[in-house]
């Protein structure tokens, strides 16, 4: 029989921080339901940062109403295209597949990530509309068609849909299956959202960069680079809580409560001379969201409707005055 869960006791500070599994950050928390069916997330590319004079959205600060300059980044966003559809049945061991539907004509990079069912068979269908507990879509991006990004194999990830009856979203799931779904289908300007993504990677480093862990004296007879003690004797194993050694960046981080500033068109508006460093042009529609995002440029960002944000607290879309196109290099 298995144990019961209980809050870990203790502090975790310098527990070991491994690699990412995968560039494609995995999401495990959605946001509660609206009240229309939508699909809750969508991915972009990280194409780098600029600024902007921005009329000052929020309500608490001094700046409030006033134009400020404000640190932006931008997301190049294509349309994304819906593979499959999947069902979920809820048990005593949490959300199990039921089933899934997936499209008829299917992108043949996408045989390069996963193995493609040979005939797409539409009778699943039944056993979601049967009962389901919840329902979601696997979607993917299409970065060789439509940007710049040097991949030739799609993206996939899994979106929930949430919003109204099941009944709704299962009649949005079908209007969508193996169709282009736009960001403004999933995101408004003006909201707020989650983006998370995989840090920039530095390999293996030593105490002193990956935890900050202060320098010994001039006058210790080995090394500086090293900690005073790795613990106590008892008990007899280097403890968590002991800064080591070890991989430093590449890992998956949630930057929460991430304000979207504008949904653009055409990426030309913003394009600095020479396009973004390490990037290039942004061809597509593009995101300015408030403030740094996790990953270097070029990396896959996923955006979701926020899970810690007040429903109380109601903005508008802000007003944009200048977007710097600026060339950034040397910046």
């Amino acid at each position: 029989m298995g144990h019961a869960h209980r809050p870990r006791v203790g502090s975790r500070a310098f527990w070991h921080r491994v690699r990412a599994k995968k560039e494609t950050p995995r999401i495990t928390a959605w946001a509660s339901d609206g009240k229309e069916p939508k699909i809750q997330g969508f991915a972009g590319y990280k194409a780098g940062m600029t600024h902007a004079h921005i009329v000052d959205y929020r309500p608490t600060s001094t700046t409030a109403g006033q134009e400020i300059l404000m640190p932006v980044t931008v997301l190049e966003v294509p349309p994304m295209r819906v593979a499959a559809v999947r069902g979920y049945q809820q048990t005593p061991y949490g959300l199990k597949t039921k089933t899934e539907v997936w499209a008829e004509k299917l992108d043949k990079a996408l045989d390069g990530r996963i193995n493609l069912p040979k005939k797409p068979s539409q009778e699943a269908w039944k056993e979601i509309e049967g009962g389901c507990d919840d329902l979601r879509v696997l979607i993917h991006t299409q970065p060789e068609k439509l940007t710049g990004v040097p991949k030739k194999i799609p993206d996939l990830m899994e979106c929930r849909i949430g919003g109204g009856t099941m009944q709704q979203r299962i009649e949005y799931a079908k209007k969508v299956l193996g169709k282009d779904v736009d960001i403004t289908e999933a995101i408004k300007e003006g909201a707020m959202v989650d983006a998370i993504a995989v840090t920039k990677g530095f390999g293996f480093q030593g105490r002193i960069q990956r935890h900050g862990a202060k320098l010994l004296s001039h006058k210790n007879s080995k090394r500086r680079r090293n900690i005073g003690t790795q613990g106590p004797w008892h008990p007899n194993f280097i403890m968590s809580q002991v800064p080591s050694q070890g991989q430093t960046g590449f890992h998956q981080r949630t930057e929460f409560n991430k304000r979207v500033i504008k949904i653009g068109e055409n990426g030309s508006e913003i394009n600095p001379k020479g396009g973004f460093l390490h990037y290039g042009e942004v061809r597509n529609k593009y995101v300015l969201l408030h403030g740094s995002l996790p990953g270097p440029a070029k990396r896959l960002v996923r955006l979701r409707d926020a899970v810690r944000y007040s429903a109380g607290v109601t903005f508008e879309k802000a007003q944009v005055n200048y977007v710097s196109t600026q060339s950034k290099q040397g910046a």
